[in-house]
């Protein structure tokens, strides 16, 4: 093997600009600013669960105290489950607001912009006109003619 080849600077500049091209291509950016605003927005509910819904649960649900600290006792060992049903009424919410903006609205917006484009298509010209005239010919006299034999 020849070491003299091998030329480590260049090959890490190319390592380099490999990790350039796709760090910053617009799909990593996009996701990268999906992420946050998505942390964003699970905090929002997040904080809508603990301070508005399961205060409301906690009040039709018998019990003196927050659900935070509803807990099961057995054997000694204490299991906090407030904290889970807080969990899974937060993903529930989180995931009812996800269909309804991105399958519902999104998907009205989408069918109101394809209502808005499906205008009429112009109207052909007389070349075009022709051409499937010729074309129709074309296919009914090949669909009259017999089958060619060898």
């Amino acid at each position: 093997m020849d070491f003299k080849a091998i030329t480590p600077p260049k090959q890490a500049m190319t390592l380099l600009d490999e990790f350039k091209t796709f760090a910053f291509k617009g799909n990593v950016v996009d996701l990268a600013i999906g992420v946050i605003i998505g942390g964003a927005f699970g905090k929002i509910v997040d904080s809508l669960v603990k301070s508005i819904i399961m205060p409301f649960i906690s009040v039709l649900l018998p019990g003196q105290r927050r659900y935070e600290n509803w807990e099961w006792t057995i054997d000694g060992q204490v299991i906090p489950y407030g904290h889970f049903l807080a969990e899974v009424v937060n993903f529930l919410i989180v995931a009812a607001a996800l269909f309804i903006f991105v399958v519902k609205f999104m998907g009205w917006l989408m069918k109101t912009k394809k209502e808005e484009s499906a205008a009429p298509p112009p109207a052909l010209t007389t070349d075009q006109a022709l051409l499937q005239e010729i074309r129709d010919l074309l296919r009914a006299q090949a669909s009259d003619a017999p089958a060619a034999r060898p």
